[in-house]
């Protein structure tokens, strides 16, 4: 325990220097790392305490953070502390410490919180948010070049980071680049709460880590998965497949107007796409799509690959620009291996649809609790470094519901600036 210090700001008061620790003992217990040479290391469990803490305060980088835990003495005693830390270790934790150090820390609360009945996993939402890299060429105030987003020139500064984009509102749709990486999450759409997170770079796209994180979830969280919701991003044959054939569950991802030449062709019960004059097409044989990566099967007009129908028939019944344009008239391309029965299944207009559809802002509004720890703009750079910083973001929000369901507070889990101050 620690000593009550009258020289202590009253937010930094010994009430609530407790009821900061009734948070970290919310945490797993972590193992203490070896050491042979140098300097005894400060134990890992007080430096993620620390690195919690600076999440609370909204502390913006780990310097202010090691001054305020050496004008504070008691934040030193309550983290664990034996001495003071400088920057430089909250740094080598960061940048040397695994990420699977702190996922199975973040695993164990997440198990916790679904024994005690908080995270259902009914309905799950998933989503990513740009991470900023602390880059000159993330500064538009500076004016050091002009291709200042060229893909092929890699910041020199934080060599891992990646090119990539995200959408603002200022009135109008608008997309702006940066240099940094993306968290990608899997959250309870009820509870509001992450139970699965991923770092990556800002080129890769999210619908390439749904699929690995959704087998990670089935695979070691007990969870009873009835629909998975995400946003056009997300709405490709293949994690619909997913999502339908193994996790059993209801697709609830919106319809991607950019899915193909003609996303709504309807099939015939042969499940052969038809046209809009009401005649099968015919097919035209398979090939490998090397931008996609997989197989696709080519249909195309009957009129123009089968000269009796031609004959039949004549002209298009619709008069098609295609139909006279075109050498194969009106081409569509499906998925060699997709079944289309299930997105066939899907009722995008239902009110069933558009309920569950609207449970997808749990994931913004988390992201938006993360602008507070300061997430979104860390202070560090390279791939494992920020990749633990987002992990540890997602521990201190699960560490605060814990706290706050143990304290039987549950209605307060997601008053992250709130919640403390009303232990």
């Amino acid at each position: 325990m620690y000593q009550p210090n009258l020289l202590f700001l009253k937010e930094l008061s010994d009430d609530y220097l407790r009821k900061i620790e009734s948070i970290f003992l919310a945490l797993p217990q972590t193992d203490r790392r070896d050491y042979s040479t140098g300097r005894p290391p400060h134990s890992p469990s007080a430096l993620l305490n620390a690195l919690i803490f600076k999440n609370l305060r909204g502390i913006v980088n780990l310097a202010e953070l090691a001054r305020e835990i050496r004008f504070h003495a008691g934040v030193a005693q309550v983290c664990g502390f034996k001495s003071f830390p400088c920057r430089e270790r909250f740094s080598s934790f960061l940048k040397d410490t695994p990420n699977q150090f702190f996922q199975t820390i973040r695993e164990k609360l997440v198990l916790e919180l679904i024994n005690l009945n908080e995270i259902s996993g009914k309905c799950i939402s998933t989503d990513s948010c740009p991470v900023k890299a602390p880059v000159i060429e993330n500064n538009l105030k500076t004016s050091i070049f002009a291709n200042r987003f060229d893909k092929t020139r890699i910041p020199k500064t934080d060599p891992e980071c990646r090119l990539g984009t995200y959408t603002v509102y200022p009135g109008k749709k608008k997309v702006q680049f940066f240099w940094g990486y993306r968290n990608h999450i899997l959250n309870d759409a009820l509870s509001e709460l992450p139970i699965s997170e991923v770092t990556k770079p800002a080129n890769v796209h999210d619908s390439q880590m749904l699929v690995p994180q959704l087998q990670y979830v089935k695979e070691r969280l007990p969870l009873k998965i009835r629909a998975i919701i995400g946003d056009a991003g997300f709405d490709s044959s293949s994690i619909i497949e997913f999502i339908a054939k193994d996790l059993k569950a209801e697709p609830v991802i919106a319809k991607n107007p950019r899915g193909g030449s003609n996303p709504d062709v309807k099939l015939s019960s042969k499940g052969i796409p038809v046209c809009v004059a009401g005649l099968e097409l015919i097919s035209w044989g398979k090939f490998y799509d090397k931008k996609r990566g997989y197989i696709r099967h080519k249909f195309v007009c009957p009129l123009k690959a089968r000269k009796k129908i031609a004959r039949k028939v004549g002209f298009c019944p619709w008069n098609h620009p295609n139909f006279f344009n075109n050498r194969f008239g009106c081409v569509v391309n499906l998925k060699g291996n997709a079944d289309p029965s299930i997105r066939n299944s899907i009722d995008y207009g239902s009110q069933t649809f558009k309920k569950l559809y609207a449970l997808r802002t749990s994931s913004e509004r988390i992201f938006s609790r993360f602008l507070t720890f300061c997430m979104q703009d860390p202070s560090i750079r390279g791939l494992n470094a920020n990749a633990n910083v987002c992990t540890i973001a997602h521990i201190t929000l699960l560490a605060l519901a814990l706290s706050a369901v143990r304290a039987g507070q549950a209605d307060k889990i997601r008053f992250i600036k709130r919640l403390v101050p009303h232990f």
